[in-house]
């Protein structure tokens, strides 16, 4: 794998941030903008997803990286959930639950691969 020099170079990173304007967009419509719980909490989940990649990033060793992946993984998953939560309460409609769901999986598909490699170089 090439050297990477910044985070913003980080596919998921990438992805995450796509999925956290997404996820702004939707919640800023409709009945969802009216729930400041739910809409917060979800953007919170969002944003934390790219934050923790670039944070993790800046540790400077694998091991605490992984260990930040670990934690975006996590908040990806409550994205997830929290989606659930949202369409239960009729604040999404199933293309969009769908569509955001799946950049969710997406990213933590990324972040579960950069797991591997990064967990791979360790001695």
């Amino acid at each position: 794998m090439a050297q990477i020099n910044r985070f913003e170079e980080i596919e998921g990173w990438k992805k995450a941030r796509e999925l956290a304007k997404e996820v702004y967009t939707v919640t800023s419509r409709g009945t969802f903008a009216r729930d400041f719980s739910l809409r917060d909490q979800i953007r919170r989940a969002a944003v934390s997803i790219s934050s923790n990649i670039a944070e993790g990033f800046a540790r400077q060793t694998d091991k605490e990286f992984v260990q930040f992946l670990y934690t975006a993984r996590g908040s990806a998953a409550e994205v997830q959930s929290q989606l659930y939560v949202a369409a239960d309460l009729g604040y999404l409609g199933r293309e969009d639950l769908g569509r955001l769901y799946e950049m969710a999986d997406e990213v933590s598909r990324l972040i579960s691969g950069f797991i591997r490699y990064l967990k791979g170089n360790q001695i």
